[in-house]
């Protein structure tokens, strides 16, 4: 199984259920072989000092060393979690099981992680864009986009956007928002925001309300933030064509409905952002064979898998005549439904 470990205020049985099930579809739209898991801590971690972090999430692995295993569950980083997490948990289990690289995925390149996971991904966003505006006869070149949340997954998918000739015209994260009609220049903001910490302040923009942001003017709309941002009270509003839901379950049931009956068309979140998993699966392999790969290769495999689920789901769409969120679904249902007929489980 796979899944994230999130460190977050908010995270209960429940919300880890429902993650950890939505998992269970990524893994099976995106074709890759693990069933979903997932797990967390509740804290706030910019509360906590850095050995306070490291000492939580080693109790935390000898609590769950047996539970967790290269052939049983393989953790990744999540919200409040990064690569210095995975190489805790990967130093605490390997106490107990000996050096075991396989055991996290997310890893910091010196243990075994795979190059080109920290991008993977807004890359797969990236690719999943494509893939979408294609069948439209567009592209990412000259089109408006609107980036809501700038964390590792938004900053990435900026970047790459940016460097394809797309035109980022908002932009959005905690510290607040800003807007430039002409294009934000991302490197210099990506620059600003390492060196002040926030958006706002940033000369190459106007500061707007973070709020506002996802019904900007816009052809493409990219939550990459926390699930349920749009929702009945803002979807009317929306002027995207296309939401690419970077960010997991950021639309909820209701905004779905509206937006649907207003012809936007929606890329789901659980092919959109299959990026990190397809790259966490590319690294689990190599730790597995003990050979690494280059970044190049990385990046052609999960064009690969990206433009190879999108086709899957387009043909899932054409044959049931229904939305691409359901396309999706209807594609990993069917698979891990195959997958349990076969090994006789059916009830």
């Amino acid at each position: 199984m796979k899944g994230g470990i999130r460190y977050h205020p908010e995270v209960d049985p429940d919300e880890v259920n429902a993650l950890a099930q939505l998992m269970t579809w990524k893994t099976a739209v995106a074709d890759i072989p693990y069933g979903g898991a997932k797990g967390g801590i509740g804290c706030n971690p910019r509360d906590l000092s850095r050995s306070e972090l490291e000492r939580l999430t080693r109790v935390f692995t000898q609590k769950i060393h047996d539970l967790i295993g290269i052939h049983t569950d393989v953790p990744a980083p999540d919200m409040g979690t990064n690569a210095q997490t995975m190489a805790w948990i990967l130093d605490e289990y390997s106490k107990f099981h000996g050096h075991s690289p396989a055991v996290v995925t997310g890893k910091p390149i010196d243990l075994g992680g795979s190059l080109g996971r920290e991008a993977a991904t807004g890359r797969g966003v990236v690719y999943a864009t494509e893939a979408l505006l294609a069948e439209y006869g567009k592209s990412i070149e000259g089109m408006a986009f609107v980036i809501q949340g700038f964390g590792n997954v938004g900053s990435w998918a900026a970047s790459l956007i940016h460097e394809k000739g797309g035109k980022i015209v908002a932009v959005s994260d905690i510290t607040g928002a800003i807007k430039n009609p002409n294009g934000i220049d991302i490197p210099q903001l990506l620059k600003h925001k390492e060196a002040t910490g926030d958006l706002k302040s940033f000369i190459g923009g106007d500061s707007m309300d973070a709020n506002e942001v996802l019904v900007h003017e816009c052809d493409v709309l990219i939550p990459c933030a926390l699930g349920g941002v749009l929702n009945r009270e803002n979807a009317a509003d929306v002027k995207a064509k296309f939401i690419i839901e970077a960010a997991n379950h950021p639309t909820d049931p209701e905004a779905d409905e509206i937006l649907s009956k207003k012809g936007v068309i929606i890329l789901p979140d659980i092919y959109a952002n299959a990026g990190g998993v397809t790259v966490s699966y590319f690294e689990w392999v190599q730790n597995i064979q003990g050979f690494m790969w280059d970044e190049e290769k990385v990046n052609k495999e999960l064009k690969k898998y990206m433009s190879g689920a999108f086709h899957n789901i387009k043909n899932m769409c054409q044959t049931h005549d229904c939305s691409l969120r359901m396309g999706a679904f209807t594609l990993g249902v069917n698979r891990v439904a195959r997958a349990t007929t076969l090994r006789g489980w059916e009830a």
